[in-house]
């Protein structure tokens, strides 16, 4: 027994001797997409949002290649004419009116300025009649507070002693930027993607400025925007909303979570896929207003800002809870710029009990499938 024994331990030895090794196959280094994975203000969002660190994965010589900005541009060209949800009808001009009305009861009647103007004491998103300068500032609301986003802002103008002063950003470096907005969170991200654009309309147009958008189309301004890197389509929507005042829907946090609830997209559409579907279904003459007046709702009541579903005590979930709307009646859409209600003596800041069982009425009884309650 002992012999075998030493025999095996022998062999085993000898198994472990080892082999000569193939001489190892040179791979090209891949330098890896750095991410920085933020959490949404919403527990209806997608649960996380990334945002692509542009100085990753680039050369230096070639500043717009980006198999990301051919996403973009695909994903816009796919959806120019059509939602890409074709078969799902809703919200209907009719909905959309009654959302209007009520949000306009609550919150009261929102217009747009007939002039831009860049507010010294706040950043906005896309409040400034310098497109760049727009850019800026609604790059610096993404994933922030308003309040957070204005810090920013006013230490960046402090910095640097103005909000246009380009080359001395540039020239500043990413360091720099990056300490000047630091109080508005996601500051090394937002530094890079906005170096990258100031670097990357220098290159391509020899100046700091994008201002000839003002007199391009609506989809040329949307396509040339998402060709910067950084830029998707709610931040370039917010640009063509606010700064070049073009009937465009962008859709954010808020707007996706209550048009989620109110069941105008599918319950798993994304943002942008939203943004796509809705900007489609809304009639021009409603974008501007129903846009901040769900940003105001959203920020203010409780059961669409917790994305309560079921029982709630919010009047506009209320009138949607399982309802299906007549599609409107041409006099109601009214011209633009204009409130479309249908009599004159309706108060632009409160609707009454009568309006609102006017509106109602127009809800068909039944229940289906793709307008309920998530």
């Amino acid at each position: 027994m002992a012999t075998r024994r030493s025999t095996r331990i022998v062999s085993r030895k000898h198994s472990l001797s080892p082999a000569p090794l193939p001489s190892p196959r040179k791979t090209p280094k891949r330098t890896p997409t750095r991410t920085t994975v933020v959490k949404v203000e919403s527990p209806d969002d997608e649960p996380l949002v990334k945002i692509e660190d542009p100085s990753a994965n680039r050369s230096s010589d070639n500043t717009d290649a980006s198999p990301l900005k051919d996403r973009k541009l695909k994903l816009l060209s796919a959806n120019l004419t059509s939602s890409p949800f074709p078969t799902f009808g809703h919200p209907t001009p009719a909905e959309c009116v009654l959302a209007h009305d009520i949000l306009t009861s609550i919150h009261g009647r929102k217009t747009r300025p007939s002039q831009v103007v860049a507010s010294k004491t706040r950043a906005g998103c896309g409040d400034s009649p310098s497109v760049l300068d727009a850019l800026v500032r609604t790059i610096l609301s993404q994933n922030t507070s308003d309040a957070n986003s204005t810090r920013a802002k006013l230490s960046m103008d402090a910095v640097y002693g103005g909000s246009d002063n380009w080359e001395d950003i540039v020239e500043g470096g990413q360091e720099r930027l990056q300490e000047a907005i630091k109080c508005g969170g996601l500051s090394q991200v937002k530094s890079k993607v906005i170096l990258k654009i100031l670097n990357q309309a220098k290159e391509r147009y020899g100046v700091y400025s994008l201002d000839h958008l003002h007199s391009a189309s609506t989809d040329e301004a949307m396509q040339e925007l998402l060709s910067f890197d950084g830029v998707g389509p709610k931040t370039a929507s917010c640009v063509l909303l606010f700064c070049l005042q073009r009937e465009d829907f962008a859709v954010d946090t808020h707007v996706h979570r209550i048009t989620g609830l109110l069941g105008w997209r599918p319950k798993n559409a994304s943002r942008d896929q939203t943004y796509h579907h809705l900007n489609k279904k809304i009639p021009d003459e409603l974008k501007y207003a129903l846009h901040v007046l769900f940003v105001s709702h959203g920020k203010v009541c409780e059961d669409c800002k917790a994305g309560a579903k079921g029982i709630t005590n919010c009047q506009l979930r209320k009138a949607f809870r399982s309802a299906v709307i007549k599609d409107v009646k041409p006099e109601r859409i009214v011209a633009k710029g204009t409130m479309p209600m249908k009599t004159e003596e309706r108060s632009a800041n409160a609707m009454s009990e009568a309006t609102v069982e006017e509106a109602k009425a127009e809800i068909v009884d039944g229940v289906k499938d793709e307008i309920k309650e998530e």
